[in-house]
């Protein structure tokens, strides 16, 4: 089946706010540079799988941020994809009525809405990069994007992530090793000439800037955390070996918390008190939904709990607010 191109799609849904786009990838790239002494704070579902629940999210993160703002930059994780080790549901735009329709063309547009009320409530959005096909869908959106575990490696990625004008965080592999990461940072950094699509949804051959913004995540391992002091001053070690900034975001979640939403928090607190002495972290993430753990898909979507994920287990909003008030960056930096 034919899908609609990228022009197609945002023609239809057309974006209305890029003044706020520049000034959000502006912020990003400052607090990424350490020139604003701000953490990110990307957190949201695991995935997202409704658009009300996801809205509602949002709404509830843009009012934390009038509060929080000096301290933190909020972003809200838009996760449309989500990667499998085996199999499972693929996220809202392969499957976007959850019943093994796959009916792709409505995923992209429901995605594609989703982002833009998202950013119209003044919340900034990231997404990770599963499918390079699919971001020129959506690469006038997003703010913060990430190259997954399972993908560090991969040169369509890598060269992928050269041509995007945003922050791109490269996450270590699933076994805990740097290299792959941070050669997809060292690659994405230049310019090249890959296959791919073009607006119109053409193959084409596309030639890329690079992107000066790539950097690196930790994000535990299948056996172990990386989050303590000890790895990341090894992290920050290997990226000066590469002449590579030293600057990083952790993920409090996957191996930094054994798949355990309620251990996020010793992640996250870890986190803050290094950074009180380490400046080079610059962020972090957090899975995080309305309400707490996590539920089966099932055979009948309208059984499904409101605002808990499908995907892995997520903090609920309540502890997540807990969380980031607790809190200041004044007590945080120097």
């Amino acid at each position: 089946m034919e899908l609609p191109s990228p022009a197609q799609i945002k023609q239809e849904h057309p974006l209305s706010f890029r003044g706020s786009i520049a000034s959000w990838r502006h912020e990003a790239k400052q607090i990424l540079e350490r020139t604003d002494r701000r953490f990110v704070a990307i957190v949201g579902p695991c995935s997202v799988h409704d658009p009300k629940s996801a809205l509602e999210y949002a709404f509830r993160l843009k009012q934390l941020s009038e509060e929080i703002g000096k301290n933190f930059f909020l972003i809200m994780r838009v996760f449309i994809e989500k990667p499998r080790t085996k199999l499972g549901w693929k996220g809202m735009l392969y499957d976007p009525h959850l019943d093994g329709t796959n009916d792709i063309a409505a995923g992209l547009r429901t995605s594609r809405q989703l982002m833009l009320k998202i950013g119209e409530l003044g919340v900034p959005c990231a997404m990770e990069i599963l499918e390079p096909v699919m971001a020129p869908y959506f690469d006038d959106l997003i703010i913060w994007g990430l190259i997954g575990a399972r993908t560090c490696a991969s040169q369509p990625h890598r060269q992928a992530a050269s041509g995007l004008p945003f922050p791109i965080g490269f996450k270590n592999d699933c076994r805990g090793e740097l290299d792959a990461a941070i050669a997809g940072i060292l690659t994405a950094r230049i310019p090249h000439t890959h296959i791919g699509i073009d607006s119109k949804g053409h193959v084409a051959a596309l030639q890329t800037r690079g992107n000066p913004l790539s950097h690196l995540v930790l994000r535990g391992a299948e056996t172990h955390s990386n989050y303590d002091a000890f790895s990341v001053e090894k992290a920050l070690h290997a990226l000066r070996e590469h002449r590579l900034e030293a600057r990083l975001l952790i993920d409090c979640s996957h191996g930094n918390s054994g798949k355990d939403h309620r251990r996020q928090q010793i992640a996250f607190e870890s986190v803050i008190e290094q950074a009180k002495e380490n400046p080079a972290i610059a962020g972090f993430l957090l899975e995080s939904h309305l309400f707490a753990g996590k539920q089966p898909l099932g055979d009948d979507p309208s059984l499904l709990h409101y605002g808990v994920s499908i995907t892995d287990p997520c903090l609920g909003w309540e502890e997540t607010e807990a969380l980031l008030r607790s809190m200041s960056i004044s007590s945080v930096q120097k």
